[in-house]
């Protein structure tokens, strides 16, 4: 799976995809991450790629030619499942959204920056636009790195244990269950009897429980979704 991922800030994007699971899904092959750096597609001597907004306003918004330029010669190259626009009034970021993309294909990632970018990029070329939540960023480059690793880490092979992705939280709709490791008491607190008993049925049936009441304390909404779905 390859993504491409469109930046005013390229150096922001290295240090955040570089390391960790990004960094193993493409060492393995599994996995194609290419920043590129929308200056190199500029206008004028000068490879500008922003300008005041008409209509007046503080800020200053990317403008579509250098989009449009880049865009147009990545899909001449390649087939995109999306165009994604990282921006807060797009689609939430969640983990169903995460599965989906995870088995398409190829993405191009547009990272806006200043006030945003040219509505007509959004018109012409964006069929997908995702948000992280209801706050501002100062560029969306966090936003996509945040993007890439949800999908990069469910892609088959990624993970050293297939089974890791799939008891993460919001998988099956619910927050994951309480974790513990050695030592077996720490502090005068232990480990609950049920996941040093050997038997796997009964520590399902517990993690089970106890997902579903640490989503009924903490997110009560994730229930009531689900219900009215």
């Amino acid at each position: 799976m390859r993504f491409d991922i469109i930046t005013a800030v390229p150096d922001l994007l290295h240090g955040l995809i570089g390391y960790s699971i990004p960094k193993r899904a493409c060492d393995k092959g599994l996995a194609e991450i290419h920043i590129h750096n929308l200056h190199e597609y500029g206008i004028g001597k000068y490879r500008q790629i922003d300008d005041y907004p008409f209509g007046g306003g503080a800020g200053m918004v990317l403008m579509a030619e250098p989009l449009s330029n880049l865009i147009e010669k990545l899909k001449l190259e390649r087939e995109y499942q999306h165009i994604i626009y990282m921006t807060p009034d797009g689609k939430t970021l969640d983990q169903s959204l995460s599965n989906r993309l995870s088995i398409g294909g190829n993405l191009i990632i547009i990272c806006g920056h200043y006030k945003g970018i040219d509505q007509r990029i959004r018109d012409l070329y964006v069929d997908l636009e995702v948000s992280l939540g209801d706050f501002v960023l100062s560029g969306g480059e966090i936003a996509a790195a945040a993007l890439v690793d949800a999908i990069v880490r469910l892609l088959p092979g990624v993970l050293g244990d297939e089974e890791s992705a799939l008891s993460d939280s919001f998988q099956d709709g619910l927050l994951a269950p309480p974790l513990y490791t050695r030592p077996s008491e720490f502090k005068g607190l232990k480990v609950p009897d049920v996941l040093t008993s050997g038997d796997h049925p009964k520590v399902a049936l517990w993690r089970h429980e106890q997902s579903l009441e640490r989503t009924q304390k903490l997110r009560p909404d994730l229930l009531a979704d689900e219900q009215a779905d």
